[in-house]
């Protein structure tokens, strides 16, 4: 339990929060979140909010916190990860854990991904706290561990071990989604309503084995060649989910005319892959929002240079779009790749097929009294966040952890990269869309 107290007006602020948060180094692995979880909990404690710590692991903690509301409507839960991905390998132009303010923006890793949005959340919260704000529900709020290597000490872990603390909840606030995006000169905010599923694969290729001084024709070395052929040269199959079409037809409707129809024309099977064709780097960012997906990963072959291996195993990253089964994409490459490739799903970690769309109205008029400018859309994610594990307590996750982006500043790229940074100004544009949020949610009932 949680005692009362006065709270520095400097943790009401996501600069301040967030800077904070970036000097705990939470590469994952390992991860060490703890120590990150621990400080958040401190402030929760003094702003006299109730918290817990949570985890199954004392290094790989969570905290879970809830600000009691009217209860006009049922809980609304705030989410997101403190655990980031490494710098190794990377040229930073400021030190990535030591959170400098430079040029505008906040510098260090996990600014976007997601330390920024957490802060954020986390300043909304606190700043409701501090007003007294007349809440329709209650809010949950979650700092979790692991999102980064699979959620096996944070969403995963909590929805299996202690699925009560979510109990009621129907819509959720996480990653991705939010941020403005340029498209034919106009500008949107896609808000993540859905996502693709993962369903990884092995694959087996068999041949004769031998001695590295003695060639072999059409060995499974050669079979694993033909294979990453095979898939560099053919999509599988195209298919129009319904998240996909509300996408494409929400963007389709902002542009003008001749940009407008060739969008809509996406959604045509017959015309998908050459329109994908036409629109060069966009359409690669769209063709994986139309299909099932494989990316070759992983390989093993032989263990020694002058050995011939007899099998080659490959991992492929395997997604599938809403509402289909591992045994679609099973049936869908096997046509590809034919029958000289064994295939097998090695893991397949489901979400829910259909979105509900119920706070999607709310939340798309909270950024457009941000920005009047802006055309919010839906989103279709080509990857997972721990929306997966929430979907199985019937949660609907919006990606909604919005940004106000200058021109120029790709946020896909800067994501995982050297340089990570977030603008200081889009920090203060997210607490208030969030604090909207939180005084709001009740108008979906």
């Amino acid at each position: 339990m949680s005692k009362s107290g006065t709270l520095s007006e400097e943790f009401l602020d996501p600069v301040a929060l967030l800077q904070r948060l970036i000097r705990f180094d939470t590469t994952n692995p390992p991860g060490n979140e703890a120590e990150c979880i621990a400080f958040i909990y401190g402030l929760l404690n003094k702003a006299g909010i109730e918290a817990q710590i949570v985890g199954r692991d004392a290094q790989r903690t969570n905290v879970i916190a809830r600000l009691p509301g009217s209860g006009q409507a049922p809980p609304l839960l705030l989410y997101g990860h403190v655990d980031v991905v490494t710098t190794k390998g990377q040229q930073w132009k400021h030190p990535p854990f030591e959170a400098v303010i430079d040029e505008g923006f906040v510098w260090g890793r996990g600014a976007l991904d997601m330390k920024g949005e957490v802060a954020m959340m986390l300043a909304a919260l606190l700043r409701a706290k501090a007003q007294g704000a007349d809440l329709p529900g209650d809010v949950i709020f979650a700092a979790l561990s692991d999102e980064e290597v699979g959620g096996e000490y944070g969403a995963k872990y909590l929805v299996e071990q202690h699925p009560h603390l979510f109990a009621g909840v129907r819509y959720a606030l996480g990653e991705f989604g939010g941020f403005n995006l340029e498209i034919g000169g106009r500008r949107f905010y896609p808000i993540m309503t859905a996502e693709k599923q993962i369903c990884a694969l092995k694959v087996t290729l068999r041949g004769p084995a031998g001695h590295g001084s003695l060639p072999i024709r059409g060995g499974a070395m050669a079979k694993l060649a033909r294979m990453i052929q095979r898939l560099e040269r053919q999509w599988l199959p195209v298919h129009v989910t319904p998240a996909a079409r509300a996408m494409f037809e929400a963007i389709a409707s902002g542009l003008p005319a001749p940009a407008r129809t060739l969008l809509s024309q996406l959604l045509n099977p017959a015309l998908t892959d050459r329109i994908l064709g036409l629109l060069g780097t966009r359409g690669q960012l769209y063709a994986p929002l139309l299909h099932n997906t494989v990316s070759v990963t992983m390989l093993q072959g032989s263990d020694k240079i002058n050995v011939i291996p007899g099998q080659v195993i490959a991992g492929l990253d395997g997604r599938l779009l809403p509402g289909f089964k591992p045994e679609d994409m099973l049936r869908e490459l096997g046509a590809v790749l034919g029958a000289e490739v064994e295939l097998e799903v090695a893991q397949f970690e489901p979400g829910p097929a259909q979105a509900d769309m119920g706070l999607f109205a709310t939340l798309s008029d909270i950024l457009k009294q941000a920005d009047p400018q802006g055309m919010p859309v839906p989103l279709l994610l080509s990857g997972v966040t721990d929306a997966r594990f929430f979907s199985r307590l019937g949660i609907q996750t919006y990606g909604f952890t919005p940004l106000q982006l200058p021109e120029g500043f790709n946020f896909t790229e800067t994501i995982h990269a050297a340089n990570e940074r977030v603008p200081v100004a889009a920090l203060e544009f997210g607490a208030q869309a969030i604090g909207q949020a939180l005084l709001r949610f009740g108008e979906s009932e």
